[in-house]
């Protein structure tokens, strides 16, 4: 990117997995921060997911076994993919996209563009932990995908084989039932098949993104959430960029009243040597004036939680069902389905019932003894990259469009983009992730 002298302040907008993350680099590069929240911390995507960092299955979402699926089975509430139908200019222009990435020649070439990425992100979790974020990563030992018939592991052993072959290792074990409920005794007689996979951890996102939203305040960043960014004037190689604030609701203590710059009924403008957008789902509303022309498509997750007993110690994964499976605290957690609907919908328990129907045959669990039913909404990209780089504007940067992944690329997203920042040039591993492609 492109600016005079080296950048002293930056402003980070959202504060989810990514924007944190890369508040808490810039802030280690010496950037006086300011992170804005419209909401509160980890208000998307960020807080109910299934917690996964699984680099070795790190992979684009548009494949060819999608389109295998049919038209008819993504139109129907109970499917894994679920595409309702509305009128809808944008989201007819990303489902024509990601019909066209949805092929082995597409996917070879975005796999070959994550597995950089892969290499490095469980160390970038490694080095927030060294630098104050106390919450733990918890290495999975035994990460579990589990089947009712051993043939059904054929397409996910058929990818394992292509992600090989974009030369990223993937360490995997076949197991039958028996060796399967040894390690957790919760699955049910029906599941008669599995793979054991390697090099795993898993988090408890809400208490790990409150330990981060900590450390990132403890490093000296200003947290400010109920403010909302009206919109960003992306500055010039000599001026500085301006984000135009208003509050979403009374903060504690009136600290929404301290040093403003400029104010009008309200309103704030604060002035960045640099504007990280880290808004996940609703990323192309300040990105499009910066020439971020690719559709981010809210891809909506459910997740709730449910008593097991024996509780397992591990990540469970049902591919064939979709269905994502976490152990939190003293609940087990329940997380699955991908549903391309507006981001501020309200939820469907059409999709909780979806997956309680399809998780119930082959996990002993008590699935009527519901908590914490949530849905939040993952960007999704058409071509299953994400959007991370310097825009047409010098000093703003955009940092989302990261799908199923912005648990487990978060972080080391936040280190490339500090250090994009800091040197003035994008590094090798966000090439195929310019945000104008």
């Amino acid at each position: 990117m492109s600016t005079s002298g080296s950048p002293r302040r930056a402003v980070v907008v959202g504060a989810g997995m990514v924007g944190l993350s890369t508040a808490w680099f810039l802030r280690r590069a010496g950037l006086d921060v300011t992170v804005l929240e419209q909401d509160h911390v980890a208000a998307g995507s960020s807080w109910g997911n299934a917690g996964w960092l699984t680099p070795p299955i790190t992979t684009p979402l548009p494949e060819p076994a999608i389109l295998r699926s049919g038209v008819r089975a993504l139109v129907s509430p109970a499917s894994p993919l679920y595409v309702p139908l509305r009128p809808d200019l944008g989201l007819l222009r990303f489902l024509l996209g990601f019909v066209r990435h949805s092929t082995g020649r597409s996917w070879r070439r975005a796999m070959s563009a994550y597995v950089p990425l892969n290499r490095r992100a469980l160390e970038a979790f490694d080095v927030l932990a060294a630098g104050g974020v106390a919450e733990p990563t918890v290495p999975t030992g035994d990460f579990l995908a589990c089947y009712r018939r051993p043939g059904q592991r054929r397409d996910l052993l058929e990818e394992f084989a292509a992600i090989r072959a974009a030369g990223q290792p993937v360490d995997a074990e076949l197991l039958d039932g028996a060796q399967l409920r040894a390690l957790a005794p919760a699955l049910s007689p029906a599941v008669t098949a599995g793979i054991r996979l390697s090099g795993t951890r898993f988090i408890d996102p809400p208490r790990y993104m409150l330990a981060l939203a900590d450390a990132v305040v403890a490093a000296g960043v200003e947290l400010r959430e109920g403010v909302r960014v009206l919109a960003v004037d992306g500055g010039t190689d000599t001026r500085p960029a301006l984000v135009r604030t208003r509050p979403t609701r009374p903060v504690p203590g009136g600290s929404e009243t301290e040093a403003p710059p400029a104010r009008r009924d309200g309103e704030e403008i604060l002035p960045a040597d640099v504007v990280v957008l880290a808004t996940g789902a609703w990323l192309g509303e300040l990105a499009r004036p910066f020439g971020v022309r690719m559709v981010v498509q809210a891809g909506r997750g459910y997740s709730f939680s449910i008593p097991v007993d024996p509780m397992p110690s591990m990540p469970l994964y049902f591919p064939t069902q979709r269905v994502a499976c976490t152990p939190l605290g003293g609940r087990y957690r329940v997380a699955g389905m991908m549903e391309f609907r507006r981001p501020g919908d309200p939820l469907d328990p059409r999709r909780i019932t979806a997956i309680v129907d399809a998780v119930r045959p082959l996990l002993a669990g008590d699935l009527d003894d519901r908590a914490d039913e949530w849905v939040g909404s993952r960007p999704v990209t058409p071509d299953g990259l994400p959007l991370i780089g310097p825009t047409r504007a010098p000093r703003v940067v955009a940092a989302g469009g990261h799908g199923m992944w912005g648990i487990t690329l978060g972080p080391l997203t936040g280190q490339l983009v500090a250090d994009l920042v800091t040197r003035g040039e994008v590094p090798a591993e966000l090439w195929s992730f310019d945000p104008l492609r």
